[in-house]
């Protein structure tokens, strides 16, 4: 099959939206699947996790492959609830085009706001399509009037709906002004009916306007009054959306079978094949100014970026690879340029959700799995040795929401250990770390949600059973003024000594992490000894200074120092570094952070008085608000996340039930002096109570 035959799509939307139902009627219409899997019944071929059937909810994104008019459609499905907003941003990074998918009632969603930005971020092409128009309130024109207004999409109608709740029968083809009705397994060819034919017209003038300032020969054609062939539209459709200047919007009710065959033509019409999207640039490994691109095309040197690990009871490790050029055989030996390794390619499976068929070799535009890879792991470069390179790694937020978990056996500690290392593989955006002076296993996540599933999969995939402390808020620590520290390190104790001495400036780094900078000059320090400071700093940093909490935003300058030709070595280095940090830090006029959440409610007019009123309690301030559909408002602002445990049921109560809402991270901001007072001073209390 031709690249220009194959497409790379996700489907992404607010949770509930419909994705994973939508995906099993385009697996169904493909012949993938010979029979309907339903979300609801636990039986959908894309949450084949036990968690996802569960709770009927997308987790982990799968990828699966299917074919429609003589295309390859390689299909990502994403999850929509906000604390896997990972899995959505490693499968924009991959894929070349999206169907953004939004409920006919619910219209603009907060997650759906979130997803469009990310894709826009990612600057992938994209169309519509309105789903569930068979349920009460739907509403297709408002759906496409919220595109326009709060996601700037520039939405074009392809299609009119016949009807909308039970009366939804079929939809219109705009551009080809024919119209459709469906059974369970086809679509049928109707005439368009009297009382839509006038507004199909308006609507089909619409987008010739819209499509004239894109394309002259529409212009021209436009301008003479004459008739634009939908040949010429269609031409001029598919060019508008690879550029990112339209979104065409399509309309169905997939749990009804209504409108999927007419979104499968929509994918292989106007969203990219590789070919489309063109060379991937990336960045020379030896000269960080330098940059090389990559065509998709087997002739070019090979080039892939790892996006996913999965951990398979039955095969072991997946390591899901987009290859962007050249060609991939079993066997071969390639760089991992982001780590300096080499790695030798074992299996090579295409994916068809739970089924795997084996390949011999794959080329770009490809998404396989790899068997056996031992050092990948999610955004790193996998290249041809000769030709190495850096394509755009994947952007992970930092976790925000800390667990204590045990193993409920002591036995059972080493398995834990392991379970939690394949988790940590499989998902950058979960961390763990074991505090030695309290002998605690601490998990870290994106929400209560998501370290809930975690906690689940070490139950169900890993046999542990763990004992889960309350959840509690990640805070940082980092410092506020600018200070030299210095320091010497000197220890004797019969037979070889320690000696070091450090001289550092610490400087805030706001929003930029921890740099560490070498100004040594004249060999004060050997150079042998410099990678010394700067791991004896980071090892100080995990563990915090002020109370235990990460250190992050610190710049460390070390200026001077001074070492002894026998006694000074590796760990004297580490250790005075340490110390000197740990100095310097306290009279850096050290804060703690908290995370701070970007959160977004939607409630009827009735009770906005009573829900501002509660966020302004939790220290939240609200920075907008906006119609959300007739009756309601849509509230955005921002709100401490320590202040939001149990808001769910707070929410529910102040709305009697009506409000909803959706919270993400913003970023991590300073505690007011009162609350991390209050904080130190429990912190202290409990080392006491420790001591006694």
């Amino acid at each position: 099959m031709t690249l220009t035959k194959l497409r790379n799509i996700g489907i992404a939307a607010h949770i509930d939206a419909g994705k994973t139902t939508v995906t099993e009627r385009i697996l169904f219409y493909t012949g993938v699947n010979r029979r309907l899997g339903e979300v609801h019944d636990g039986e959908a071929t894309m949450d084949f996790m036990k968690q996802e059937q569960e709770r009927g909810i997308t987790i982990a994104s799968a990828a699966i492959s299917a074919e429609w008019n003589n295309h390859q459609v390689n299909i990502i499905d994403t999850p929509g609830h906000v604390d896997f907003t990972l899995e959505v941003e490693r499968s924009l990074r991959v894929i070349d085009g999206m169907v953004a998918l939004f409920c006919a009632v619910g219209g603009v969603e907060p997650q759906s706001e979130t997803v469009w930005y990310q894709a826009d971020r990612y600057k992938v092409p994209r169309i519509a399509f309105v789903n569930k128009m068979d349920r009460t309130g739907a509403d297709f024109f408002d759906v496409v009037s919220q595109m326009d207004e709060y996601l700037d999409a520039n939405p074009v109608p392809f299609q009119v709906p016949i009807g909308a709740e039970d009366d939804f029968l079929g939809v219109i083809d705009v551009i080809e002004r024919k119209a459709f009705t469906f059974t369970d397994d086809e679509r049928i060819e109707v005439d368009i009916p009297e009382e839509y034919k006038e507004k199909v017209e308006k609507i089909r003038m619409e987008l010739v306007e819209k499509l004239a300032d894109y394309n002259d020969d529409i212009m021209d054609l436009y301008f003479d009054e004459k008739d634009v062939p939908s040949e010429l539209l269609h031409k001029a459709a598919r060019e508008a959306t690879l550029k990112l200047l339209i979104t065409p919007v399509f309309c169905g009710a997939a749990y009804k079978n209504k409108g999927v065959q007419l979104l499968l033509d929509a994918v292989v019409d106007y969203l990219p094949s590789p070919v489309d999207i063109g060379a991937v640039v990336g960045i020379d490994v030896d000269d960080p100014e330098k940059s090389h691109t990559r065509n998709p095309s087997p002739k070019d040197p090979f080039s892939a970026l790892a996006f996913k690990l999965i951990n398979d009871p039955y095969v072991g490790q997946q390591t899901f690879i987009r290859i962007y050029s050249g060609h991939l055989k079993s066997g071969m030996q390639i760089l991992n340029s982001t780590k300096g390794k080499y790695e030798r390619i074992g299996r090579i499976l295409k994916i068809r959700a739970k089924d795997r068929e084996e390949i011999k070799e794959a080329g770009p535009g490809d998404i396989v799995a790899l068997i056996g890879m031992k050092l990948t792991k999610t955004g790193d470069t996998l290249c041809d040795p000769d030709h190495k390179l850096y394509l755009e790694s994947i952007h992970v937020p930092p976790p925000v929401i800390e667990l204590k978990i045990l193993p409920a056996k002591r036995k059972d500690q080493s398995k834990l250990g392991e379970g939690l290392q394949k988790l940590v593989n499989e998902d950058p955006s979960f961390s763990v770390r074991y505090d030695e002076e309290t002998e605690e296993t601490i998990v870290a996540g994106m929400g209560e949600l998501h370290l809930e599933i975690i906690v689940d999969r070490l139950k169900e995939e890993f046999k542990v059973d763990v004992e889960v402390g309350e959840p509690a808020v990640a805070l940082r620590e980092t410092i506020t003024s600018e200070v030299e520290t210095n320091y010497k390190h000197s220890k004797q104790t019969g037979g070889k000594g320690q000696y070091a001495q450090t001289v550092m400036r610490l400087e805030p780094n706001e929003g930029e992490g921890y740099e560490f900078v070498n100004k040594i000059k004249g060999g004060v320090i050997p150079n042998e000894f410099i990678p010394s400071v700067n791991k004896g700093i980071v090892k100080t940093m995990d563990k915090g200074v002020l109370a235990g909490y990460p250190v992050v935003d610190v710049k460390a300058v070390l200026v001077d120092g001074s070492f002894h030709p026998v006694d000074s070595s590796d760990r004297a280095f580490q250790t005075c570094a340490s110390i000197a940090f740990k100095n310097g830090f306290m009279k850096a006029n050290p804060i703690l952070l908290e995370p701070v959440m970007k959160i977004e409610v939607n409630t009827p007019d009735d009770f906005i008085g009573n829900v501002v009123g509660d966020l302004n309690k939790r220290r939240g301030k609200i920075e907008s608000m906006r119609r959300y559909r007739k009756g309601s408002q849509k509230l955005t602002g921002f709100v401490p996340l320590m202040e939001m445990f149990g808001y769910a049921t707070t929410l529910r109560n102040v709305s009697s039930g009506r409000a909803n809402y959706s919270m993400e991270f913003f970023k991590y901001m300073p505690l007011p002096k009162a609350v991390q007072d209050d904080i130190l001073k429990k912190i202290e209390d409990k080392k006491r109570e420790e001591k006694k």
